[in-house]
């Protein structure tokens, strides 16, 4: 009996052994589980702070990318190479000279161009007589005090046309060849506008108002008042919508026809909100488009253009023809234009290491960010670098960047391919967009005209995202298409230094329509030699 007990006892205990064994193994399951929920809790906490960090930054931060490249006494370890061999000269063979301060502008320069009226002081009669003895003075010369700029307001004035008729005195008393009274009467001509009183100059400075200095039309409105012309905001959208349809466009498709024509193109896009679009609601996002020329040392081409959606077909349809290198950002629409060969941005790569940078890191250079940040800055030194040396030898661009920046490029790769970010991390983003990009990254390597980046076309686009916070939005369809032949002609007149508002009004006046030929359409270009030569007396 005493040995059955003890076996009971023993196999109770051997239960109980088993059960708290069980029981071991599900708290450890459980506490394995615990940990890696709560591992996954903090890794979604990081993400979140580092979210609400970026979000931070991009409302209450500084807009500018540009970093302090070096931390005060301490060396740059990314700037090795370039101070041991870059493309600049050796050192002993440059020569520094003393620095001198930059020549300070003279009013000559400051107002040149400008009109000059001669403001001559004359001395009062009764100090003409010598206080000695008394003889009348003579006038022997005369001496610059200063300059002062003088501003004239604008004035509104009246223009009325009358025809004259003149008529054959003898003729008409029959003493002619012919029974019939003879007339002869003037061609007045044609209006801006039919049944308006607009004109070239103030529809001119309606467009020049708005898309060059962001002067919104009830504002204009408010303006014309001052000066005695109760004109409506809406008078003032039909002048431009009319006049950029009638006289603009057939500028703007000859630009279009100009751009498909090269080898090289930039484009970017921006939202804009259109309140009566065709079954749409008002607070959907259509978008306005830029192209523009490369950096092909062709004259400069801007074009706007707007869409109801941010397809890449619009973007394929507005390129239809063009056989070339596109630079553009990371939008995966441009993808759907046939014939290109896609460069993509580096700045857009670079924006997204700075964006991964975790707060207060932006000199911890075991951040990875930090070294991508560090990676990129190291490319765009030496572009600037190849830029100044090469000049526009596009050939020897394309050999110094092959030589200078392709090794920098493959070990960058490397790098990257090296890093295993935390998932949904802004450093995932960052890689996983620029991996998706690799090969389009290194196109620019294929030929020197092609862009390292798309600054460019932003900004030919930043005027008008700066109007848009002005004038909010566009009331139709045709007002927006209007804002992008009417931004094109903005532009363009800036690209080439023209006076913008003259060259509004020189095009007005020039009245093109769809019968002008290429030959025609080409003298109203902004380069072309006829603008050229009135730049100075635009």
């Amino acid at each position: 009996m005493a040995a059955s007990a003890k076996d009971l006892r023993l196999h109770e205990l051997k239960d109980s052994i088993s059960q708290l064994n069980k029981r071991i193994d599900a708290l450890l399951t459980a506490l394995e589980a615990a940990n890696a929920r709560e591992a996954e809790l903090r890794r979604e906490r990081d993400t979140l702070k580092e979210q609400v960090d970026f979000l931070t930054k991009k409302l209450f931060g500084k807009s500018s990318e540009k970093r302090t490249l070096d931390i005060p006494e301490q060396l740059n370890l990314f700037n090795e190479a370039e101070q041991e061999q870059g493309p600049e000269p050796p050192a002993e063979t440059i020569v520094v000279a003393e620095h001198t301060r930059k020549k300070k502008s003279s009013h000559a320069d400051t107002f040149k161009g400008m009109k000059v009226n001669k403001v001559l002081i004359p001395l009062p009669d009764e100090e003409k007589v010598c206080p000695v003895c008394g003889t009348q003075m003579e006038r022997i010369g005369e001496e610059y005090v200063r300059r002062e700029l003088v501003f004239i307001p604008a004035t509104c004035e009246i223009n009325e046309y009358y025809t004259e008729t003149y008529g054959c005195p003898s003729c008409k008393e029959g003493k002619g060849d012919t029974e019939a009274a003879v007339f002869a009467k003037s061609q007045a001509p044609d209006a801006l506008i039919c049944k308006s009183p607009a004109s070239s100059s103030t529809v001119a400075w309606t467009m020049y108002q708005k898309y060059a200095n962001g002067m919104p039309l009830y504002r204009q409105e408010k303006d014309w008042k001052q000066y005695g012309a109760a004109i409506s905001r809406t008078t003032l959208a039909n002048w431009i919508i009319y006049c950029a349809e009638h006289y603009f466009q057939p500028v703007y498709h000859y630009l279009h026809r100009l751009l498909l024509k090269r080898q090289f193109a930039m484009a970017d896009e921006t939202r804009i909100q259109v309140l009566n679009e065709p079954e749409r609601r008002a607070e959907t996002q259509s978008f306005m488009w830029l192209f523009r020329s490369g950096e092909d040392g062709l004259p400069v081409i801007i074009l706007y253009g707007y869409t109801p959606t941010r397809s890449g077909d619009n973007a394929a349809e507005f390129l239809q023809g063009f056989q070339g290198y596109l630079e553009a950002d990371g939008y995966q629409g441009y993808n759907k234009v046939p014939g290109i060969r896609r460069c993509s941005c580096w700045s857009h790569i670079r924006r997204y290491f700075i964006d991964a940078v975790p707060k207060g890191k932006q000199f911890d250079y075991s951040q990875p960010a930090v070294q991508g940040v560090q990676y990129c800055d190291r490319l765009f030194r030496l572009e600037d670098a190849i830029n100044r040396q090469a000049g526009k030898d596009y050939e020897k661009r394309r050999q110094l960047r092959l030589e200078k920046e392709k090794p920098i490029l493959e070990a960058f790769w490397s790098w990257l391919d090296s890093l295993q970010p935390v998932r949904n991390s802004r450093l995932d983003k960052a890689v996983t967009y620029i991996r998706n990009r690799r090969s389009t990254a290194e196109t620019y390597l294929e030929d020197g005209r092609c862009s390292f980046t798309n600054n460019l076309s932003e900004n030919s686009l930043r005027p008008f995202t700066v109007g848009r916070k002005n004038w909010l939005f566009s009331n139709s369809v045709d007002g927006a298409q209007a804002s992008a032949m009417v931004y094109t002609m903005v532009e363009m007149a800036k690209a080439h230094d023209l006076n913008i508002y003259r060259y509004l009004e020189y095009v007005l006046q020039q009245r093109p329509n769809g019968d002008w030929s290429d030959e025609q359409l080409a003298d109203l270009v902004p380069w072309s030699e006829k603008l050229q030569h009135l730049k100075n007396c635009m």
